[in-house]
């Protein structure tokens, strides 16, 4: 088989992976476009982003693949889900238009991007290629440095454009107006003395020294375990040790060691 015919044929390897991660890819597409929760919208659309660097590796164009992967999905897919959770977007937000005619102008982009992808499609189906070999002849990065520094140098700047208009657009979005004046250190003593609470430090966790371990309760010196020693989230939970018998029992045999080391003691120096 010729290099020519070799760069137009699909093994069953290729085909096979096509297949597969194709419906999958598909399927993650639709599920960002009509999942309920935008957190569960994010997570897809992250899922299809990885299908779509293995579909770059897989064709040999390594650099784009790394970088769908590290910068895509690892970073702006994670700011995405970021902000979606500092923004606070829920399920039970309103569907009415902020903006009139939004539907209708997402329609239009949505129309010209289906144009330009079957025009993209065709061209590459009725034109000829070099294939692989002949575009990574100088090396896979290189090539595409090429040709983002010349042909398509615009279009690159505009990315970049626009992903720091989404950049800022995110911290605009998460910025709050403070409505009330901020109380100052002295302010909020005096509310939490007026308040009646725990005015000086929480005790530390653990019984006595012999154990640091945050889900364990301090004892007080009853040999009753304070609630105020352990976190209340590990308490709501039911993640708490109870180990006060044993702690007890334990500081029990330490006290009569003790009493029996002196007595002991005691002894030596009075047959002295």
């Amino acid at each position: 088989m010729s290099a020519q015919l070799a760069a137009y044929s699909t093994s069953t390897g290729e085909a096979f992976q096509f297949w597969v991660l194709g419906t999958v890819a598909v399927i993650g597409a639709l599920s960002t476009v009509f999942m309920k929760r935008s957190v569960h919208s994010a997570l897809s659309l992250a899922g299809t982003m990885i299908i779509l660097a293995v579909f770059y590796l897989a064709n040999g164009a390594y650099f784009l693949g790394i970088v769908q992967i590290v910068v895509y999905t690892g970073a702006i897919m994670m700011l995405f889900l970021f902000v979606v959770m500092l923004v606070g977007v829920t399920a039970a937000d309103s569907l009415t238009e902020t903006i009139k005619g939004q539907r209708w102008l997402a329609l239009v982009c949505g129309l010209g991007f289906g144009i330009l992808l079957f025009a993209g499609i065709g061209n590459a189906s009725l034109t000829e290629f070099n294939g692989l070999a002949a575009a990574n002849a100088g090396g896979n990065v290189e090539g595409l440095a090429a040709l983002i520094f010349t042909k398509y140098v615009f279009a690159f700047e505009i990315t970049g454009a626009l992903l720091i208009t989404a950049a800022v657009g995110a911290m605009v979005l998460t910025h709050r107006e403070r409505t009330e004046r901020a109380l100052t250190q002295r302010e909020m003593s005096e509310k939490r003395v007026r308040e009646g609470k725990h005015l000086p430090p929480l005790p530390a966790p653990g019984v006595y020294a012999r154990h640091n371990a945050v889900d364990i309760a301090g004892l007080l010196p009853d040999g009753t375990p304070s609630e105020l020693t352990v976190n209340r989230t590990l308490r709501d939970r039911g993640q708490i040790r109870d180990v006060s018998t044993e702690a007890l029992s334990d500081l029990k045999a330490l006290e009569q060691r003790a009493e029996e080391r002196l007595e002991r003691t005691k002894t030596e120096e009075a047959s002295k």
